[in-house]
């Protein structure tokens, strides 16, 4: 009896090893079958992030803009330097550079069209401080657009803005070539200045009356450093771009005047204020007219406008 109750146990063992092993072979089939019939989780890839802008503004942006645009012609000029051409969905009245921009649906800036700019779907925009105001910025960004600011106070800037926007639009290489293109020029540039004599102050007048000029905190004065000249106005006020007194002007006594032909100024601008003629730049007919869209728009062709600056002032 004892070896029959051993057989019996040892029979019954097997069978429930075997009950079990069969068991939990079909749980892993099942579980397997079940792995196979959901689909494959996604990578976990965040869909968006918040970076500051150049004006210290949190801006959340998606992880890679397939749909974008410039607000303002120097950040349509600097889009397409870095981005994928494709990738940009229009241009403002005023972007006509490069010549492919012309091919972009427009979005009127000023004032600002929301409406047609909500039609064209962007995942972000691109604005350059002080053209788009930050209201306007405001109003797109309750529209579920992004409003990414970049500012330029010097060609260092412009150089920076570019990796910037080569980072946000994953375009870092095509950034890289573009921004070190930009450098081996301005080291020519530098070269040439160590051999000036002559350190020429320049005022840059933007409009006649009131008078306007470049002021010093601007990208102007560091377009003239490269140069070996200064800016007239030495002295940074709280504008960018401010109006002049005729008796200031006296006092900053240029010997170069930038914004028209010296047959035109003439005509127009020192018949308003015949006193001016005093300055050196007309004394010596050193007044030159530069290429509006170079002086005023930073951006990739900032060295096309420093080598026209050269040109009028050597």
């Amino acid at each position: 009896m004892a070896s029959y109750h051993l057989y019996t146990s040892v029979t019954v063992s097997k069978n429930l090893s075997v009950f079990l092993s069969t068991f939990l072979m079909g749980l892993c089939l099942l579980a397997l079958a079940s792995c196979e019939s959901k689909p494959a989780k996604a990578p976990n890839q965040k869909s968006s992030y918040t970076i500051k802008d150049d004006l210290g503004r949190s801006v959340t942006l998606p992880t890679q803009p397939k749909r974008i645009m410039g607000l303002d012609a120097a950040m349509t000029e600097m889009l397409f330097a870095v981005a994928d051409t494709a990738s940009i969905i229009g241009r403002t009245q005023n972007c006509d550079y490069p010549a492919m921009a012309l091919t972009k649906p427009v979005v009127n800036n000023y004032p600002m069209d929301y409406e047609r700019l909500l039609t064209l779907k962007p995942d972000a925009v691109f604005a350059t401080e002080g053209i788009i105001s930050l209201e306007v910025a405001a109003q797109i960004q309750k529209m579920g657009i992004p409003v990414y600011f970049q500012a330029f106070d010097s060609v260092s800037d412009v150089l920076r803005g570019l990796k910037d926007l080569g980072r946000i639009l994953k375009r870092e290489n095509q950034a890289a070539k573009v921004v070190n293109s930009l450098q081996q020029k301005l080291q020519a540039f530098s070269k040439d200045t160590a051999e000036l004599q002559e350190h020429p102050k320049v005022l840059a007048i933007i409009w006649k009356d009131p008078i306007y000029v470049f002021g010093h905190n601007t990208i102007f004065t560091d377009k003239l450093r490269y140069l070996g000249a200064d800016n007239a106005v030495s002295e940074v006020m709280a504008q960018q771009s401010p109006a002049l007194t005729r008796e200031y002007i006296l006092q900053l006594n240029p010997d170069v005047i930038l914004g028209g032909t010296f047959e035109k100024y003439d005509k127009e601008f020192f018949s308003l204020y015949p006193e001016l003629k005093r300055i050196k730049a007309y004394q010596n007919k050193r007044i030159y007219e530069v290429t509006d869209d170079l002086m005023s728009r930073p951006g990739p062709r900032v060295i096309e406008s420093i080598q026209e600056l050269k040109q009028v002032l050597r």
